[in-house]
């Protein structure tokens, strides 16, 4: 709430925010979207809007690939309470992406949950229960074969009645709180009472038996591909997505819930909970920069992390940027494609900045260093 939250504190920079110490803020956007457009900072004309008037900002490449606009939406989340589980719907993104040899393991887990949890069994229902099992066990599982048993599993969850998911949740969460939970568990047993305080009787709370449960340190991140189900848990993160909102809930929301829509738009492939984890890569000749590249065309994100004194230089790039600094303090100096140069302080963490194509720009820490996070496309 309030000033406990990174957004808000990031949305100080902005003269038009004043903050509400009763009011939860949980994310903040940069970019283009209709819905919160940034704004340029000296004269209060939406980013879009400058990009329209200046399209050599965004570069030639990038104006050929995605038109005259960004084409993606940067942001900050502050997540104290659970956010929906939802999917972001196809944007043709799927045809660019490797089909990966699925691992059997997440699978095998839900076939074991199904078994032990007998709440869970009784909403998706014995004879699908039990057909997955089946599947799963097949000394050579087929892909097509498991993939539609899983469709079939949390299909069926979803689209379980309201009464019948809260006497479940009722009935999990009586066994847990009274010590009779069975060792296979145990792993998500804690994340199960904690959502059910957070959406009592929620039937999203049974996904923790579906989904993986990933915990990210610092510098780790994520790629989520499009139709995939996910949901932020807790934490402090950047996120970074094709240009839009759209979005289909599932669970953990007292939203609007679209079960057809939702289970007939996911892909479920399935994985361990590290799969999806992307190795961390060094930027260019860079020293403290690190680059996290999707296997996608819109956008990558950078992470400079400054100790004191430190410089870096980000040589330019085909392609526009927008950065945020997220700690410290320091400098900021850009180079325009006519040689000239320009600089200023960044005094206060949350500060936003649009690079366009062609600019070179260089970060020089303060005395107690600098964290940039910069998304890119070219």
């Amino acid at each position: 709430l309030g000033l406990d939250s990174k957004v808000a504190q990031f949305a100080q920079c902005s003269p038009e925010f004043t903050v509400n110490e009763t009011k939860p803020y949980a994310e903040l956007w940069m970019g283009t979207h209709p819905s919160l457009a940034s704004k340029v900072f000296k004269t209060g004309e939406t980013l879009k809007a400058h990009l329209a008037s200046n399209p050599e900002l965004l570069g030639a490449k990038v104006r050929a690939e995605f038109g005259d606009d960004l084409p993606f939406l940067f942001k900050v989340l502050a997540i104290r309470k659970a956010l929906s589980i939802q999917a972001h719907p196809d944007k043709a993104l799927a045809q660019k992406l490797h089909r990966e040899r699925p691992d059997i393991y997440k699978v095998e887990k839900i076939a074991e949950y199904l078994s032990f949890v007998p709440e869970l069994t009784e909403l998706v229902s014995k004879p699908i229960a039990e057909a997955f099992r089946m599947a799963v066990t097949e000394p050579q599982p087929t892909y097509e074969t498991v993939q539609a048993c899983l469709r079939d599993v949390f299909t069926r969850l979803m689209s379980a009645e309201d009464a019948d998911v809260q006497r479940e949740v009722q009935n999990l969460i009586a066994r847990y709180e009274s010590g009779q939970a069975k060792s296979a568990e145990e792993g998500v047993k804690d994340l199960a009472i904690e959502l059910n305080k957070q959406y009592p009787g929620d039937v999203g709370i049974f996904c923790v038996f579906l989904l993986n449960v990933v915990k990210l340190h610092a510098g780790q991140a994520v790629f989520l591909k499009a139709n995939e189900p996910h949901a932020y848990i807790y934490g402090d993160i950047m996120e970074c997505m094709a240009t839009s909102d759209n979005v289909v809930r599932a669970g953990l929301t007292p939203k609007l819930r679209d079960v057809p829509t939702l289970t007939s738009m996911l892909t479920y492939k399935w994985g361990p909970a590290d799969s999806q984890i992307m190795p961390p890569v060094k930027y260019r000749a860079t020293k403290a920069t690190t680059i996290y590249d999707p296997p996608i065309e819109e956008f990558s994100v950078l992470m400079a992390c400054l100790e004191a004194g430190e410089n870096e230089i980000h040589e330019p790039i085909d392609g526009p940027s927008i950065l945020i600094m997220t700690e410290g303090s320091g400098r900021l100096v850009w180079t325009e494609k006519d040689g000239s140069q320009q600089e200023e302080a960044l005094d206060k963490p949350g500060i936003v900045y649009f690079a366009g194509a062609g600019v070179a720009l260089e970060f020089a820490a303060g005395q107690n260093g600098m964290t940039v996070y910069r998304a890119i496309t070219e």
